[in-house]
């Protein structure tokens, strides 16, 4: 842990240190920026065997990626904190940043990269079972359990979307509609055309044995043995900091989450926000390039307030603020 004095001033500080954070901080450091990462050492994917779809490093375990990410971005000069962002505001030339142990960060600019928190449906043994056999996404974790008894448990408008891609991966896939309505019409005849089994009724649990999914039990107690079940959770972005500084987080089917234009930039002069901060569905590849656009971009916005100040300029965003 790097310790920080209460007046540490940075070109940059990112927020959140998976993925997108340390691609946007390694983007920054090549461009010679200062830049301090702070992050409180929660990835989303910690219950992950591996990352996948990302090409050169197929199956990292998450952790190692984060290592590797943290020295590379390190290598180019970039400061890491950890800890966690209890507040944000912008004053006149700067934004503050308020972390847990006391200490205060600035910064010209901000990249809110903190990523999202998954609203697990409340059926026992999908929380303890989360990230190894109860899983969300066919690209993420479906290769696993390719032709493993699959049952995806519906929670809301996707359920049957989710159904059907996992039954490009295996056979046996089997809805329970739980709390969704009962399927029929030609959404049925689809389902049924396909092989796939639709049972109703409210799912009592997942059981587990030896730390993996057995079966699902329903309420009226029939059981259904399963090697893997499918949830769909709902997917609400860290926007509390965005927040205290004056955004609006935005609503989608899937939850709430940071809404950007192409670069990352936000509505907030100053602030960035990239990987699923600002995008639900990123994957791993995916928030890393949204972090690489964000430090491109920022770096961008630097240039041209640096250009601004050397010509005598208070700087085009400070006027802004």
């Amino acid at each position: 842990m790097t310790t920080a004095s209460r007046l540490d001033s940075y070109d940059v500080i990112v927020i959140g240190g998976g993925a997108a954070g340390l691609a946007a901080a390694v983007a920054l450091g090549r461009s010679r920026r200062s830049v301090a990462v702070v992050d409180a050492g929660e990835p989303r994917n910690a219950p992950a065997a591996g990352a996948h779809n990302l090409l050169g490093q197929e199956g990292i375990a998450p952790r190692e990626l984060l290592a590797v990410g943290r020295k590379e971005a390190a290598g180019y000069g970039v400061v890491f904190h950890d800890n966690r962002v209890v507040g944000a505001r912008r004053g006149d030339d700067a934004f503050a940043v308020d972390l847990a142990d006391g200490d205060a960060l600035l910064a010209r600019r901000l990249i809110l990269a903190s990523g999202l928190v998954d609203e697990l449906p409340d059926v026992p043994g999908v929380r303890e079972l989360w990230g190894s056999s109860v899983l969300h996404c066919p690209y993420c974790h479906g290769w696993e359990v390719r032709d493993r008894r699959i049952g995806v448990l519906g929670t809301g408008p996707f359920a049957v979307h989710q159904t059907q891609l996992f039954r490009q991966l295996s056979e046996d896939v089997t809805l329970f509609t739980h709390t969704t309505p009962t399927v029929d019409g030609e959404t049925a005849s689809q389902l049924a055309a396909r092989g796939i089994r639709v049972v109703d009724g409210a799912v009592r649990e997942i059981r587990a044995s030896g730390g993996e999914v057995a079966a699902v039990v329903l309420d009226d107690g029939r059981e259904f043995d399963l090697d893997a079940v499918v949830v769909g959770p709902r997917f609400h972005a860290r926007t509390d900091l965005y927040e205290q500084l004056g955004g609006v987080a935005t609503e989608h089917p899937m939850g709430w989450y940071i809404e950007t234009d192409p670069t990352g930039r936000t509505a907030i002069p100053g602030v960035w926000a990239a990987g699923n901060a600002s995008d639900l569905a990123a994957m791993v590849s995916v928030s890393a390039g949204a972090g690489v656009m964000a430090g491109a971009a920022v770096n961008a916005d630097l240039v041209a307030d640096d250009v601004a100040r050397a010509v005598g300029g208070t700087g085009q965003n400070r006027a802004e603020w």
